[in-house]
């Protein structure tokens, strides 16, 4: 399982972005917290249709949930599409994996 979290920082001292599909970049982490990649939202300026392109995008990178503060019905349709999950968090990203819970 790999899950993607919108993130303040390209790295996991930064805090979870309230945007879905605006974060400017999202950490892709395996179900045990191992940061495998920090890409940059390409979709985080811009007109419309963000939520379409990142769910897409992380669909693409074998993401199975997405993490971010709050999930606009956009996003939350093209990921449903797509069969991606999401939950609700907040706070520092390096406090989700030692929590004892994945998010």
């Amino acid at each position: 399982m790999k899950i993607a979290i919108a993130s303040t920082s390209k790295d996991k001292s930064g805090d979870i972005d309230q945007r879905a599909g605006r974060a400017p970049y999202y950490l892709i982490f395996d179900e045990g917290g191992k940061l495998l990649e920090s890409i940059t939202n390409p979709f985080s300026v811009g007109g419309g249709g963000a939520g379409f392109g990142v769910a897409k995008m992380l669909a693409d990178k074998g993401v199975n949930k997405i993490v971010a503060g709050e999930f606009g019905p956009n996003v939350i349709q093209a990921m449903t599409e797509r069969g991606l999950t999401h939950s609700s968090e907040s706070g520092k990203i390096s406090n989700i994996w030692w929590k004892g819970q994945m998010p």
